[in-house]
């Protein structure tokens, strides 16, 4: 059918498109965080709402009663939780008397995770679809003066072609672990030079000699109390950082994904054993196919090396086990280089009403993205593999999430 037939609606919420509808739109290659009840958690609990700055409008595609396709959009008055720190360029644009909100932000609000996408139908013409709802998009700010359109953490794959459609791509890093065909943890920690082997072996094993037992629990396994435990646990780990936290979920949104997300996701326990038994700390994952996100993580105590054993050494020994190809921790320090997490690229892309705001972003983001290429090469030259690993050539494109079945 024609997509000149299809209707265009706007949604304020995900909760008023049906389930069925939105997830018929989704596969295998989807994130995890663009199905239904991961958004509709998040709206559903007020995490993301008005009055947190993220206002959905959400554009959608029917034909009739069926939807054949669907992008996530929200308002924002503010950058704070989108992971893309555009704080600079907003001063800039002050200074040249330019505001640079309100705008329009495709993504999955709070989750940095490289995979955001138009949802379309099998069997649609995704292209045409696309150009239909960009356009859409931009007639929406045109009309509302919102000042520019930004997508973020965009399937690679998908969001090369906007480049074609007049949107500026900015370069990214974020941290990416792969399973090189390992069979087991120790096969892994064979990729390292002696002393940080050694190291590994040491902050892995340094809980158990507190008394911690660190291991995975599927989410289809783990007891209720996980949920709202998690929620306790992030909690302490927010105040730790204030007022530089990263409190963008409440409770209710951890126990609406124990209602209808527990299939995707595992924790990571540790647990005291004897006398003390009890749970120490909680690490949040989400899991689909051959791909693992990192996103939450919590202790009740300080316990020297728990952070580097349940947030990254025992998801990857459980990645091995499981077949799991790639390892997303999350955002983070520039620690988990010595852990074996490779800096790789992303891109955001970008497309301003004004023309002083176009101006000032395309004359400069040249600049900004060889910085970030500089930095990502020295901090992966700083990868404390064997010399083999070292010369391993990673010059062209490094294995992206859309490979993960190969």
């Amino acid at each position: 059918m024609s997509t000149q037939t299809y209707t265009l609606k706007l949604y304020t919420s995900v909760l008023r498109i049906p389930r069925e509808e939105w997830n018929s739109l989704t596969t295998e290659d989807t994130i995890p965080f663009l199905d239904w009840e991961w958004m509709a958690a998040l709206e559903a609990s007020g995490s993301v709402s008005p009055e947190t700055e993220w206002q959905p409008l959400h554009i959608t595609l029917w034909d009739k009663t069926r939807l054949k396709a669907a992008a996530p959009f929200y308002l924002r008055t503010s950058s704070r939780g989108e992971y893309v720190y555009d704080y600079f360029w907003a001063e800039a644009a002050a200074s040249l008397s330019r505001p640079w909100y309100p705008k329009l932000v495709g993504m999955v609000p709070a989750t940095p995770a490289e995979g955001y996408r138009f949802l379309v139908a099998p069997g649609e013409d995704e292209a045409a679809i696309t150009r239909i709802i960009l356009q859409a998009a931009e007639d929406l700010c045109r009309k509302n003066g919102i000042c520019g359109l930004h997508i973020l953490f965009a399937d690679p794959a998908w969001g090369g072609n906007l480049e074609n459609r007049g949107y500026a791509a900015w370069e990214h890093s974020s941290f990416l672990w792969e399973n090189e065909g390992f069979a087991a943890f120790d096969d892994y920690l064979e990729c390292f030079d002696k002393n940080q082997r050694r190291n590994i072996k040491r902050e892995y094993g340094g809980p158990g000699k507190e008394g911690v037992t660190v291991q995975v629990v599927s989410g289809l396994e783990a007891p209720e109390e996980y949920f709202y435990r998690m929620f306790e646990l992030f909690t302490l780990t927010n105040d730790k950082f204030f007022p530089w936290d990263a409190r963008f979920v409440n409770e209710d949104f951890f126990l609406r994904l124990e209602k209808n997300f527990r299939k995707n996701i595992a924790f990571v326990e540790a647990r005291y054993g004897g006398e003390m038994e009890g749970l120490a700390a909680l690490a949040f994952l989400v899991r689909k196919g051959k791909r693992l996100w990192g996103r939450y993580w919590g202790a009740y105590e300080d316990i020297k090396d728990l952070h580097f054993a349940a947030c990254y050494y025992a998801p990857i020994e459980w990645a091995i086990k499981e077949g799991i190809r790639f390892f997303d921790p999350g955002a983070g320090s520039p620690h988990k280089i010595r852990r074996g997490f490779r800096l790789v690229s992303g891109k955001s892309y970008h497309k301003f009403f004004d023309p002083v705001l176009e101006k000032l972003f395309t004359s400069n983001i040249d600049a900004v993205n060889d910085y970030e290429r500089e930095n990502i090469e020295e901090l992966n030259a700083q990868l404390p593999f064997k010399r083999n690993l070292e010369e391993k050539s990673y010059n062209g494109e490094f294995p992206r999430l859309k490979d993960q079945g190969k």
